[in-house]
């Protein structure tokens, strides 16, 4: 992941609307969400659902598909696991400490 991506996502995250978004689709799995579950879910309207969903597929967190009138929303996992390994790429590097060795943390394997 190039830092302006990561900036991008990180950016989209730094709002509560849409980081409960993308946790609730996180959550959802590879079957994801539609709008409306989303929109109940979290309590929405869905015009503003809709700004916040478009912000996290533009950073590339989540991924649309269209299913006749509606819109089912998924976490991209390998977008979310880029982004981790970025933060953590390198994790307690020149520290003697064996209890964080770099590339200790584990990635979702969704």
């Amino acid at each position: 992941m190039e830092t302006n991506q990561a900036i991008a996502a990180l950016t989209a995250l730094g709002h509560a609307t849409r980081l409960a978004i993308f946790r609730l689709l996180v959550e959802a799995g590879p079957e994801g969400r539609m709008a409306g579950e989303i929109a109940e879910a979290l309590v929405v309207p869905g015009a503003t659902l809709s700004f916040h969903l478009k912000e996290l597929v533009l950073a590339g967190l989540i991924d649309s598909e269209s299913r006749g009138r509606n819109v089912c929303y998924r976490a991209n996992f390998e977008a979310m696991n880029a982004l981790v390994a970025y933060l953590t790429h390198n994790c307690c590097a020149g520290s003697a400490d064996e209890s964080c060795p770099p590339g200790a943390a584990a990635a979702c394997a969704c």
